[in-house]
This record gives structure tokens, C-alpha cells and sequence, in this order.
């Protein structure tokens, strides 16, 4: 490929990464590449530098510097995995020809990183639209945490569903289990949340609001039930969608999730026996408005661990209905 090349930006392109933009219209492209040429100004949108994670608008223009063929290899069709089509069926909750809702199993993670091989977002390959392309994630999940996700089929439906959850008219409801009881026993929790360096790798903090990487978030949090307060059914709605923020704010008010790796920080605390193996956090529901006008509404089933744990305690999901729940808090 030779010469530059001026493109606009489609209405399907509207608020896509900079960074997805040509890993769809330059697949063969290696992505240490691209960061290299954005680096080096030779992408330009509207004649301005940017970066890798920048979003799109309708009618911009990028320019796209000549890619030589060299040390370029073609893409060439995924193969077909049988044994990961029939698991995204199993686990598949709500299907149109748009999005796929998901309930993602505790312990499995969405994406890729350092040591993992098996992924949602690899899996996702075996499931092509008709035009070839691979269904994209519109949001994440953490590794241990089950639930409702979002995937859309085609480039419209992950521009459509992206503008829906930065624009937080996604509601969304998590289920947790925590040591002792929150107190009071409904609130609101809104503080400025980091990435900080600890001894076990990058995590998490609460942080004083102007401190380099601070971030604002909010969670409405409310108990649902709980056991003679060692234990407590917690109802999570998230306003903001900072990492590991639901796992973060339960562990500020002293209340960590159970069995939560990074977070659990209470001393001489017996875990009851019997309580179920794994991160105590389930995304419950996901509620949003669809292109057609109408409302999609998704409630996905507890995962093994936690219907465990919910009956040793005696607490009744099956009693609880998720849809009497009020989603318009903020």
C-alpha cells in the first residue's frame, strides 16, 4: 500500500477509538506499529496529533500515512472453534441481530493479558457477523465477577450501545455478598478512586480529588438481606464504571466482598463454613434502551457459588424480584 490517505469517518464510526478504527480497515497492521506512526504525528485526525485511545466523530478525517507492504502479513480468516460456539450458546441470555447478552461465568476473564490464553474476546472469533467481522465487547467485566455482558454483532450496534454506557443510560444492578453489614443500610458512596503501585502490583485506592489519576465514582448501594449482620446481601447500582470500583467502595466502608483477593483486608475475620469459593459479586441485571425505541431488561441467574452461599444463609433470590427494583437513581 503506497501514498497517504485521506478517510472520513462514518456514522457507524461515531465515537469508535481511534486505535479500533484501524485495527477494522487495516487488520494486517501489528498494533506496536500503529502506536509507532501515531507516535511520530504520521496519524492525524483533522490535521490535529492524537493518541491511540481517542474517539471519533462523524465527518472527521484521518489521515493514514503509507503503510508499506513489507514485513506485513495478510489476515487470513480465523478458524472456527465448535467447542466455544457451543459455550457462548450455553451461556448466551438474550440474542438479536444486534447485540448478544451474555452471562459470563465467575473465574473467566473477557480479555487477554500476560498468561491468559483462554478469553471471552478470543472465543468471540468463532462467532463471526455476516460480513466476517467479530463481535465486539461494548464493556467489561472483571475476571472473578459473573454476569450480564454486553456484545454487540456490528460496528453500528458497538457505536450505538458505547455512546449508551458513557452517557450512563445503561442501568445496571450487582448482587454482592459482604463480611458484616454496611451500615447505614442504604447510602450513597461517591469518592475519588487511583491506580496506585502496592507490593502485589497495581491496584485501586481512594484517593483525595486533584491527585494524579483521580477519578470520581459513585455507587448507590442498598441491603437486601442479611445474617445476624456477619454476612450481608448487597445491592450495588453503579453510576460510574471506574475499575474494580464496586470491589473498592465496599472495602471503604469496612464491608469487603467476600473472598475478594485484592480487597479483603478485615483481620481474625472466621468465614462461616460452607460460604461458596470465589469473588462474591454477580452483575445481576442490565438494563438500556435498544435503536428500535424499545427497552431491553436482562437479569442473569447466580452463579453455583453464590446460590451456595445464598442458601446456607437462607437468602431467597427466587423471592426477590429485580424488576420491582427502581433503576433511575443518580
Amino acid at each position: 500500500m503506497s501514498g497517504v490517505q485521506h478517510r472520513k469517518v462514518t456514522q457507524e464510526e461515531d465515537g469508535m477509538r481511534l486505535d479500533r478504527w484501524f485495527s477494522i480497515h487495516f487488520p494486517e497492521l501489528p498494533f506496536s506499529r500503529l502506536n509507532r506512526i501515531i507516535r511520530k504525528g504520521e496519524v492525524r485526525v483533522d490535521k490535529g496529533r492524537v493518541k491511540a485511545n481517542q474517539r471519533l466523530e462523524t465527518g472527521q478525517t484521518v489521515r493514514v500515512p503509507p503503510i508499506a507492504d513489507a514485513g506485513v502479513k495478510p489476515s487470513k480468516p480465523k478458524p472456527i472453534n465448535e467447542k466455544d460456539v457451543q459455550f457462548l450458546r450455553d451461556i448466551t441470555l438474550y440474542e438479536d441481530d444486534q447485540i448478544l447478552v451474555l452471562n459470563k461465568p465467575h473465574g473467566l476473564a473477557v480479555q487477554g493479558g500476560t498468561g491468559t490464553k483462554r478469553h471471552l474476546d478470543k472465543m468471540l472469533e468463532s462467532i463471526p457477523n455476516k460480513k466476517g467481522e467479530k463481535p465486539r465487547l461494548v464493556h467489561r467485566l472483571d475476571r472473578d465477577t459473573s454476569g450480564c455482558l454486553l456484545v454487540a454483532k456490528t460496528r453500528s450496534a458497538a457505536s450505538h450501545f458505547g455512546k449508551i454506557f458513557r452517557s450512563r443510560s445503561a442501568r445496571k444492578i450487582y448482587w454482592a455478598v459482604t463480611a458484616h453489614m454496611p451500615t447505614p443500610k442504604q447510602g450513597k458512596i461517591s469518592c475519588f478512586l487511583a491506580r496506585r503501585a502496592t507490593e502485589d502490583g497495581e491496584q485501586m485506592h481512594v484517593v483525595q480529588q486533584g491527585e494524579e489519576g483521580a477519578q470520581h465514582s459513585i455507587t448507590h448501594y442498598s441491603v437486601t438481606d442479611d445474617a445476624a449482620t456477619r454476612v450481608a446481601w448487597v445491592t450495588l447500582k453503579p453510576v460510574t464504571g471506574r475499575t474494580h470500583q464496586l470491589r473498592v467502595h465496599m472495602a471503604q466502608m469496612k464491608t469487603p466482598i467476600i473472598n475478594d483477593p485484592r480487597y479483603f483486608s478485615i483481620e481474625n475475620w472466621e468465614k462461616p463454613e460452607g460460604i461458596g469459593e470465589g469473588l462474591h459479586l454477580h452483575a445481576r441485571r442490565l438494563a438500556l434502551p435498544l435503536p428500535n425505541g424499545h427497552r431491553l431488561d436482562i437479569t442473569a441467574p447466580l452463579p453455583a457459588h453464590m446460590q451456595q452461599t445464598f442458601d446456607l444463609f437462607g437468602f431467597n433470590a427466587a423471592q426477590y424480584d429485580p424488576n420491582d427494583e427502581e433503576l433511575d437513581e443518580d
